[in-house]
This record gives structure tokens, C-alpha cells and sequence, in this order.
């Protein structure tokens, strides 16, 4: 059967996948959004669906006035006795911890930590043994791949920290995982940035703590060289075996916005690319090395169909899994009865480094209209398209000076612009509609049976390359202003 990249569409950075009996799991980074660290399940690799987050406690995770794409970096998921564990990183604190579950739809505990720095921890298990892995400095001073052996009920090192692989020379060695297989081990990493010169290395060994032998061709999957291609960044991967025996990958990467315009504003993705182990022991991905938007192959039976879901609304989703707040959210502000969502602002702005009343879920195709009736009491609600809090372009209701207008404001850097406003008279309610494509946005006021359209602006501005950091695109419903009040129905996100 042919599938296609990505599988999990939308800011779902740094996959790490488990296989359970005949379910695979999956963790991805969220960084500044909260709760943290969305958590799926698949019985077939390419069908997807999200069965809660790890960190769902603020107790869990201090994400207080951090900055844009700080917070949550690269879990790591991993089954051991009976227990599932997520290990990540507070990239803001620089602290490494982990977190366990006995029940993967349950809650998951408060945080252990473990005193040894870096990013992207893994944890490896064997014969009674917990091995924790990451990338950065060990007790010497020696940079790389870092290890030590942990007592996995408190967190404790049992051993120094010791660095036990410095890569292919590639800058930005992270994510590192260890795996056995057919008696040898191997570490798979990433190296090049998580950026256009992104890629999966590896090096095996006799033992979970080297030494490592690094494969002759590495790197083993990029698509640095693929200029004009869509699929870019392809790198951060993580292997699982299915229960025919094959081999895979599941990895991150972006769309770029255009074949010739290197931007992406998605974020970064999850993909999955077949891997084949050749007699010699040593294994090659995708095709030649690299990752395509589509597979053809024969590991994944005829009868299994990939579902897409195109159309979202307050009633197909679940505000527990598909929606995000920014940072920890006072709760007390954000209401939901038969079909409207009631959001109370505070004198927080989206453009502060704080917790806004807002609610957004990931952009997840390039082609979409958002629609949402809008009905305010006063201070200003609305739609945002939020990158960060320097980087997003709002279409919103707010008081005026005689009453209700509707503008349009893009947020770019120390550029903060109303390019239009649209006086609603004697009304306080609106509907706003946004229309995407890979290069636009289009924001219009439905008002009298006609469309108005208030302007465009470029995709590109809230795109990696221009605004910086880890994210994508949030499609955010929210209220600002001392005693805002502002009511949401009809909300709709339809992928063209």
C-alpha cells in the first residue's frame, strides 16, 4: 500500500515511540504549551490518535513566564516491567527528569530528576539495569553522547556521567537512543540542527556503553541535498520493530511552504521511513537515504486505509487532548456549555511571555478556512494565528472609540501593525474567517450576507526561518483586556 508523510500532521516535534503488545505509543516535545507532551497510540504505524499528555499537572512542570520554544524539549518514551516512562528535558530550568505511568490513559507521577545536563534524555533498560542518556558535558568535561547508570526509583547516578560517542562531526549531536538488536548495540542520534541540514546518524557497539563503531554511510537518512523538495529537516529519529519483524523509523521534519521557498510555519512533524537491516548487521532508511513524502511498500497491508481528518469544530474535538493553553492557564477564566466557549481576559497580552487567556489547536495543513462567530462584552477577542509572542497575526473584535470594530493586526518582530478596522456600529458580535494557503493568509468579516475582506499577509512571517525557535503555527481563540469578556461559537477548521 502507498502512505503518506507526515503521519501525525502539525507542531509535533521529536517522536519517540514504544511498541507494546501490538500497540505502538508516541510522545513529541511541546515546549512552551501546556498540558505537556501529547501522547498517541497506533495499531498500524500510520493511523494516529491522541490519548492524553504526560504532564497534565503544574506540579509536573515549571512553564511559568518561560520564553518562546523553551519548556518541554525531545521525551523520550520507553516500557519496561509492566511501566511505561517518559524522560525529557525543562530546557528553561536545564533540568532532566522523568516521569512513570502503570496505566498509559491515566495520570502519569510527579517528576524525578536526574543530575546529569544536556538535552534529549533516553533511558535504556537491560538485566535490571536503567541506563540515562543524553547529549552534552560528562563528569570530565568531555562533550558528546552521555551516559550513566541511574536507580530508576529515585533518579540517583549509580556511576559518573561519561561521554561515550562524539558523533560523525556533525554540529548539534542530540538525541541520542540506544537499542539491542541480534546481540549488538546500537545508537542511533541526530546531528546538523534541527534545521535544512538535519540528519539521522548511528554507531553500534558490543555493549550498551560502547565503544561505538560509526556506520561507513552515515549519515543513514537526510534530505540536506534535496533542494526543491518539500520534505525537509529529516532527522530526530527513533526506531520501533513491527510484528512482522520490519524495521522503522519514526523522525521529525517540515514542509517547506513552497518547492523553491525554503520556509516552514507547520512546525516540525512526524514521519516514518522504512529501515532495512542488510546481512552485514548495519542498516540503511527510506529511499537512498532519504525520506519521501509517500511510500510505496508491501509492510503494511492493502487492507489498512490512512484516515484524515479535515474538519474541526468545538464538538468533534476534546479539550483535554486536541487544544493547548500557553503556559499554565487560570482555568477560572476558560468556560464550555452547549456549543460556546466563554473566555474572561486579563490585562495579559499575547505579547508578553505569559499565560493570555488562549486556547488554540495545531495548524496542520497549509490549506484551510477558520471560522468563528464572535460575540464580545468589551476588551478585544478574537482569532490568532500565534507563533510566538512576537511573531502572529490576529483578527479580532474590540471597542472602539464610538462602539464594536473589527481589525486586522499583524505582530512581526518590533513591527506591530493594524492594517485595517471595521466599524460594526451598533454590534458586538462578528464572524471572523480566515482563509490559508501555503504562502497567505486571508482575513474577512462575514457581516449583512457579504464577505469583507480586511487584508492578507505572508505566511512566511511566522515561519521558523523569520521568527525563530522550535514551534508552528497555533490557531488560537482568545480574550484581552481588565474584565474582557467574550463569547465563541461555530467554530470551524477545514482543511481544503
Amino acid at each position: 500500500m502507498k502512505y503518506d508523510n507526515p503521519v501525525i500532521k502539525g507542531f509535533y516535534p521529536d517522536p519517540s515511540v514504544c511498541k507494546v503488545n501490538d500497540t505502538y505509543y508516541l510522545v513529541c516535545s511541546s515546549m512552551q504549551y501546556f498540558p505537556g507532551v501529547p501522547l498517541f497510540e497506533s495499531k498500524d504505524l500510520i493511523n494516529w490518535t491522541q490519548i492524553g499528555h504526560c504532564l497534565t499537572r503544574k506540579s509536573q512542570i515549571q512553564l511559568d513566564k518561560v520564553n518562546s520554544s523553551g519548556g518541554v524539549f525531545a521525551p523520550t518514551l520507553r516500557y519496561n516491567g509492566g511501566r511505561f516512562y517518559m524522560t525529557t528535558t525543562n530546557d528553561t530550568t536545564r533540568q532532566n527528569f522523568y516521569v512513570w505511568t502503570d496505566d498509559i490513559y491515566g495520570e502519569w507521577s510527579d517528576p524525578i530528576g536526574v543530575d546529569q545536563g544536556g538535552i534529549d534524555p533516553d533511558l535504556y533498560f537491560e538485566d535490571g539495569k536503567a541506563y540515562f542518556m543524553s547529549n552534552g558535558v560528562d563528569d570530565d568535561g568531555i562533550g558528546g553522547i552521555v551516559q550513566c547508570e541511574i536507580d530508576i526509583e529515585t533518579g540517583r547516578k549509580l556511576t559518573p556521567s561519561r561521554s561515550i560517542w562524539q558523533g560523525t562531526g556533525g554540529r548539534y549531536l542530540e538525541a541520542p537512543h540506544v537499542y539491542k538488536i541480534d546481540g549488538r548495540y546500537y545508537l542511533v542520534a541526530a546531528e546538523g540542527g534541527t534545521e535544512f541540514g538535519h540528519m539521522v546518524t548511528y554507531a553500534r557497539g558490543e555493549s550498551p556503553s560502547g565503544p561505538f563503531e560509526p556506520y561507513s554511510h552515515n549519515p543513514v537518512l537526510t534530505n540536506r541535498n534535496m533542494g526543491g523538495y518539500e520534505v525537509q529537516a529529516v532527522g530526530h529519529g527513533d526506531l520501533v520493530q513491527d510484528e512482522k519483524g520490519n524495521w522503522w523509523l519514526l523522525h521529525l521534519g517540515f514542509r517547506q511552504m513552497g518547492q523553491w521557498i525554503p520556509y516552514h510555519h507547520l512546525g516540525r512533524e512526524v514521519f516514518l521511513t522504512p529501515v532495512t537491516f542488510g546481512e552485514d548487521g548495519w542498516f540503511t532508511a527510506g529511499h537512498h537515504g532519504t525520506t519521501l513524502s509517500s511510500f510505496e511498500t508491501d509492510r503494511i497491508p492493502d487492507e489498512v486505509m490512512q484516515q484524515e481528518k479535515k474538519r474541526y469544530t468545538f464538538e468533534n474535538m476534546e479539550w483535554d487532548k486536541d487544544w493547548c493553553y500557553l503556559r499554565h492557564p487560570d482555568l477560572g477564566n476558560y468556560s464550555y456549555e452547549q456549543g460556546v466557549l466563554e473566555l474572561r481576559g486579563t490585562e495579559i497580552t499575547l505579547d508578553q511571555a505569559d499565560s493570555p487567556t488562549f486556547i488554540g489547536i495545531r495548524q496542520k495543513d497549509f490549506e484551510a478556512v477558520i471560522s468563528c462567530d464572535v460575540s464580545l462584552t468589551q476588551g478585544e477577542a478574537g482569532i490568532t494565528l500565534y507563533m510566538d509572542e512576537n511573531h502572529h497575526y490576529d483578527l479580532a473584535i474590540r471597542q472602539g472609540g464610538s462602539g464594536y470594530e473589527v481589525i486586522e493586526r499583524l505582530n512581526v518582530g518590533d513591527i506591530k501593525s493594524i492594517e485595517k478596522a471595521v466599524d460594526l456600529k451598533n454590534s458586538s458580535r462578528a464572524s471572523l474567517v480566515i482563509q490559508a494557503s501555503p504562502t497567505h493568509y486571508r482575513f474577512l468579516l462575514r457581516a449583512d450576507g457579504q464577505e469583507i475582506q480586511l487584508g492578507t499577509a505572508q505566511t512566511k512571517y511566522l515561519s521558523s526561518e523569520v521568527a525563530g525557535g522550535f514551534t508552528g503555527v497555533i490557531i488560537g481563540l482568545y480574550a484581552c483586556g481588565k474584565d474582557a469578556a467574550a463569547q465563541f461559537s461555530n467554530f470551524t477548521c477545514e482543511y481544503l
